[in-house]
């Protein structure tokens, strides 16, 4: 009798050692109320806007601490579309994306820290093949209950990259100084996201 105490002891106290998991919970995109953009410097002067069309990705949320979870994402690179069918179809060219080699950009989290009232997000970015890692600033909501009895949350997405570190080096100089296209790329996406 003893002996059986003892060893339930044993085992209620090796599981009280055992590391708490976290509770995440899986959250999808919604495609049809989100939106991939980004924006780059063109002929100096102005910017021109851009998206992608086709995406999708999920996220694990720890919904007590959010620094515990994780994003991963993909975008369909021919579903770039900036308003414009010839410099779109540039852009899926090998000049830029070569979206017949490289069909897919990802991202998957490594990192995510407080900061302020949002979130940085560290992970590694892959486009024509080359993976960098980058940080980009996040805000996510607060879960609401739709209509329909489903948890939604949004999330904001912003941050910067150069272009030229992917390998989409394609320029042309300007006759009097400069470049047609700048190297930094604005990103700015917009997700809400179902549990």
């Amino acid at each position: 009798m003893l002996k059986r105490t003892l060893r339930g002891l044993a085992i209620l106290s090796a599981l009280l050692a055992l590391p708490v998991l976290a509770e995440q919970s899986e959250w999808a995109i919604d495609a049809a109320h989100a939106r991939v953009g980004f924006s780059v410097t063109h002929m100096v002067v102005s910017e021109v806007d851009g998206e992608f069309k086709k995406f999708s990705g999920k996220a694990l949320l720890d919904d007590k601490d959010l620094t515990k979870s994780s994003v991963e994402f993909s975008i369909e690179a021919a579903s770039i579309n900036t308003d414009n069918a010839d410099r779109d179809k540039h852009l899926r060219s090998p000049d830029f994306f070569d979206v017949e080699k490289f069909p897919k950009l990802t991202f998957q989290s490594t990192k995510i820290t407080k900061a302020g009232k949002g979130y940085k997000l560290k992970g590694n970015l892959t486009i024509r093949g080359v993976s960098k890692e980058v940080t980009l600033d996040a805000l996510v909501s607060e879960p609401v209950t739709n209509p329909w009895g489903k948890q939604v949350r949004g999330v904001k997405i912003s941050g910067k990259v150069k272009r030229e570190d992917f390998g989409l080096t394609w320029n042309k100089n300007l006759d009097k100084g400069g470049v047609v296209l700048g190297n930094e790329v604005t990103i700015n996406i917009k997700l809400e996201l179902n549990k």
